[in-house]
C-alpha cells in the first residue's frame, strides 16, 4: 500500500514537473489544448501556446469551435522580462499593444496601453508595499 502511495505521488510530481516545464534540451515547444463537447463529441484545438529556447512564451493564440478567437504575441529583453504584448484579434488585426517598465529588482514598474494605431491610450504605475 505504501509502495503503491508512493509510485503515485512520484507520477504526480514528475507529471507536473514536465507540464511547468517549457522547454525540452533547449529547443522550442509547441503546446496544444483540445477541447471535446461532451454533447456532440467534437474535438477542437482550444488554445494553442509557443515558447522560445529560453522557455519564454512567445505567442498563444485562443480558439473556437468556429477558428482563431485572439492571439497575443509577446516580446522580452535582455534581462527576460516581458516588455510588450500585442493583442489581435480573430481576424490578425492589433486590437491592444501593451509595453512594460521593470524595476532593477525585475518587478513591473509601469505598463503603458496603445490602441491599435500606437496612441498611448493610458498608463498603469505599480507600487509594492511590504508589510
Amino acid at each position: 500500500m505504501k509502495k503503491t502511495l508512493i509510485l503515485i505521488a512520484l507520477l504526480v510530481f514528475s507529471t507536473a514537473t514536465f507540464s511547468q516545464s517549457k522547454t525540452s534540451s533547449g529547443k522550442a515547444v509547441t503546446v496544444k489544448e483540445w477541447k471535446t463537447s461532451a454533447k456532440t463529441g467534437t474535438r477542437y484545438m482550444d488554445e494553442m501556446t509557443k515558447y522560445n529556447t529560453k522557455g519564454q512564451k512567445i505567442e498563444q493564440i485562443e480558439y473556437a469551435n468556429y477558428g482563431q478567437k485572439s492571439r497575443t504575441t509577446y516580446e522580452y529583453d535582455d534581462k527576460g522580462n516581458c516588455v510588450k504584448h500585442v493583442l489581435y484579434d480573430s481576424k490578425n488585426k492589433i486590437v491592444r499593444i501593451r509595453k512594460f517598465e521593470y524595476y532593477s529588482d525585475g518587478s513591473k514598474k509601469k505598463q503603458y496601453n496603445y490602441d491599435p494605431d500606437g496612441k498611448l491610450v493610458s498608463t498603469r504605475e505599480f507600487e509594492y508595499i511590504f508589510e
